[in-house]
């Protein structure tokens, strides 16, 4: 799903004092450092693979037991009405900041970024491409991460924000339809306060990286990635090289789908097609959001067209711990 502009405010809008206070009711504990160690920067998981506390991605998701504390939270989520993903409370210090990035990975670029602020001050910007906003408690933003964003808090006090990520649905396209195509200065948001909520039972993604990726899948996503390439003169070959790639892919998928018999095959189209593009020489090659074609090709699709050992381990581990409650 794309927008017509960075940051899209949603026609929704929640309750920040009841957020806040289920929030400051999690125990001091529940806060974990940023897995990159940015200064200032803690997180809350609250939907992870399993419902463990991780920073994983792959494998069924669920709550952990923090979501399960935050009624509210649950309530906001069932109105919005996705299918989720990944989610966490998010935490900026007075003075921090998100540095300044684009989410390149498979699993942020199949997804959409959810923004709930609970607590925030005047002072925090958040910019995505041309585009800064002082988002208000209880709103409800989204926004397009394949653009270079970043936030700082100018203020004095932490900014927490709810964060999650979900493939989408068709109440959210109705919601971004409403944001984009009416005025925003007389746009009609719905408040939902506690107990009023109008949705139902929370559902969680149960399938989110490919055990090997489909050739139609990776059709789409190099398309995607050309379109957004500056034209020069080596693109053209690295178009084709792609194309024999995913004619390649094809062929092999016909025989041998995501057995394990065919990987030899796979890793074998995986690395030609790594080793001519080296040879082609576009590493110069930039894409509208400045990235190198190259990097973003490597991060999004290629690591991604046959399960890492580290996908392969999380759901693993989800399963066995979905396993284990079960019984």
């Amino acid at each position: 799903m794309r927008f017509d502009q960075p940051l899209l405010k949603l026609p929704l809008r929640f309750c920040a004092d009841s957020l806040a206070a289920e929030i400051r009711a999690l125990p001091p504990h529940a806060w974990e450092p940023h897995p990159q160690r940015f200064p200032g920067n803690e997180a809350v998981p609250l939907v992870t693979p399993a419902g463990q506390v991780s920073n994983d991605f792959a494998g069924p998701m669920g709550p952990t037991e923090y979501l399960l504390q935050c009624p509210y939270v649950m309530e906001a989520m069932a109105e919005i009405g996705a299918v989720w993903g990944r989610g966490r409370l998010m935490g900026l210090g007075a003075g921090a900041e998100v540095p300044h990035h684009v989410d390149a990975n498979y699993y942020w670029r199949t997804h959409i970024r959810f923004h709930i602020p609970v607590i925030a001050n005047p002072d925090v910007d958040f910019t995505c491409g041309d585009m800064t906003v002082n988002m208000a408690p209880g709103e409800c933003w989204v926004f397009d991460t394949f653009r270079p964003h970043h936030v700082h808090n100018r203020g004095s006090e932490q900014r927490i924000h709810l964060v999650f990520d979900t493939v989408g649905g068709e109440r959210l396209w109705d919601l971004v339809d409403a944001a984009q195509r009416s005025d925003p200065t007389g746009r009609e948001v719905k408040l939902v306060k506690p107990g009023e909520g109008g949705g139902g039972e929370l559902v969680y993604e149960q399938y989110n990286y490919p055990k090997i990726m489909s050739p139609w899948e990776l059709r789409c996503h190099v398309d995607e990635l050309i379109a957004l390439a500056i034209d020069g003169p080596p693109l053209e070959v690295v178009k084709r090289r792609l194309d024999r790639l995913i004619a390649g892919w094809s062929a092999a998928w016909t025989r041998f789908g995501t057995s394990d018999a065919g990987h030899a095959t796979y890793r074998r189209l995986l690395a030609s097609v790594r080793d001519d593009l080296q040879s082609i020489g576009g590493q110069a090659i930039a894409m509208t959001n400045t990235r190198p074609l190259y990097q973003v090709l490597e991060k999004f699709v290629f690591d991604n067209l046959i399960a890492s050992p580290r996908v392969e381990e999380s759901k693993a581990k989800a399963a066995l711990a979905e396993q284990q409650r079960g019984s």
